[in-house]
């Protein structure tokens, strides 16, 4: 029997341009058999994604969505990532903060957005903020649900060496609980993109592509709408698969040897 558990290699890269491609038939497929007004084809697309690319207006909401992204991204992995290292040692902290990201997780991220537009005004901020609570959650949890296997006998040995708290968490729970760490902060970033394309379209100022998304539909343009989708897709697929992908490797690279 096997003991394989990974596919790596060409075979995965194999398997996401299958993946990729039964997506875009089965887009085609819809496309024929629905009026071009309605659903436009993969080639049509493509076509008018080219041209939006080299267009100065689609790069200035692209870098909207991603400086509001790495701000609200960046403070959600911040503070996950710390509080979920600080219940390790806190025990009765991380059941307060395990029971409070329980309660608010079940709230829509983009429930808050009416809240944050009255208290912060129009601008960058409200949508950052809403990123980051998105991203919070994941990322916050998946640390303290993993500092809670790490084995008591290191956590004994360290503390017979002498370990301060700070030492603790340094030495014992943060590499334990890195192959968790990375996997809810690839979580955390699905949230985090979501959030940021409702936000931008919901708010309906300023530039990023949730906003260009929703001005397609606004205008009754499918073709911008659908070239607008593939965009937020490709984007994200490159995010993960590219960067943070690459950092999992490079940080857990004695699970792919």
């Amino acid at each position: 029997m096997s003991s394989q558990r990974r596919v790596t290699g060409y075979r995965k890269k194999l398997a996401m341009v299958l993946a990729i491609a039964f997506i875009l038939l089965m887009w085609q497929i819809a496309a024929w058999s629905l009026p071009d007004f309605l659903m436009p084809g993969v080639p049509t697309v493509l076509a008018r994604l080219w041209e939006e690319i080299q267009a100065p207006a689609f790069r200035t909401a692209l870098w909207g969505s991603l400086t509001r992204l790495g701000g609200g991204y960046g403070a959600a992995l911040l503070f996950g990532i710390g509080f979920g290292l600080i219940g390790a040692v806190l025990f009765f902290f991380r059941e307060v903060l395990k029971s409070a990201i329980i309660i608010l997780q079940s709230i829509p991220s983009i429930a808050w957005v009416p809240l944050f537009l009255i208290l912060m005004g129009f601008g960058n901020l409200p949508i950052i903020v809403v990123v980051a609570i998105a991203a919070f959650f994941p990322a916050a949890l998946s640390v303290m649900n993993a500092t809670e296997s790490v084995q008591q006998v290191h956590v004994s040995a360290a503390r017979v060496m002498g370990a301060s708290r700070w030492g603790m968490l340094r030495r014992v729970y943060l590499p334990a609980v890195m192959p968790e760490l990375i996997t809810g902060a690839q979580l955390a970033f699905g949230n985090a993109w979501r959030a940021l394309i409702s936000a931008e379209m919901l708010v309906g100022f300023g530039k990023g592509l949730g906003r260009t998304l929703a001005y397609s539909g606004e205008t009754a343009d499918m073709v911008g709408v659908m070239t607008n989708i593939l965009a937020i897709a490709i984007l994200a697929a490159l995010i993960d698969q590219v960067i943070l992908e690459n950092l999992k490797h490079r940080l857990l690279r004695y699970q792919y040897v």
